[in-house]
């Protein structure tokens, strides 16, 4: 049963939906991106997933979004708001903070500082869409702990190609930024989202519990 509660943080209420996990093995915190909320399609499919597979997941909705606007708040705000979601969550299970998009560079940015043991990116924004030399990776590099890349084959902001080779990487076929796939790809939405799930309790499973 998802649990939903406000979230206070400097920048108003945030929201945080709770997808607990019987004898959870790991909490996993996960924020949105800059243009969706906890819908979007990768973080919903997480929550549905893995709390099956004895992994708590936590969708963490920024006090923008509650408040109903349209444009994100700076990424320092963000990183505050990641901090207080987690912060309210009180738990002996190791924490892996995540998110998609801005909220994947917001939990790079405070994996370290929370005390994470990892680290989940979904469609991490290397850069701008054709600015290639206004990289991020820096962001990505510096998380401190171990990350797990979840990138559209497709991205414009970021091809797969463009990470470095050491990269903890999935990649999703055909997908998008969004990790939306088109009508005649070699996978469904479905299987693409499969394979997002697949990679996140594998990587999870591999780096985190070491529990098969």
């Amino acid at each position: 049963m998802t649990r939903s509660r406000p979230i206070a943080t400097p920048y108003g209420n945030g929201r945080l939906d709770v997808h607990p996990a019987r004898a959870a093995s790991v909490r996993l915190v996960l924020s949105h991106g800059a243009g969706n909320g906890v819908e979007a399609r990768d973080l919903a499919a997480l929550a549905a997933s893995l709390p099956r597979h004895g992994v708590s997941v936590a969708l963490f909705e920024q006090p923008w979004r509650v408040a109903g606007k349209r444009i994100a708040s700076p990424p320092a705000t963000l990183d505050v708001g990641l901090e207080a979601a987690v912060r309210s969550l009180r738990s002996p299970t190791p924490l892996v903070v995540g998110g998609r998009s801005a909220g994947a560079r917001s939990a790079a940015r405070s994996a370290t500082r929370l005390g994470a043991v990892g680290c989940v990116a979904l469609a991490f924004p290397l850069h701008p869409p054709g600015r290639p030399d206004k990289t991020r990776v820096d962001e990505l590099t510096a998380s401190g702990v171990p990350t797990l890349v979840v990138q559209g084959e497709r991205d414009p902001m970021g091809l797969p190609e463009e990470f470095p080779e050491d990269t903890d990487l999935a990649v999703v076929p055909a997908a998008d930024h969004g990790l939306r796939v088109p009508k005649g790809a070699p996978l469904s939405q479905a299987e693409a989202l499969d394979l997002v799930v697949e990679a996140v309790l594998e990587w999870l499973v591999r780096e985190v519990t070491g529990n098969p």
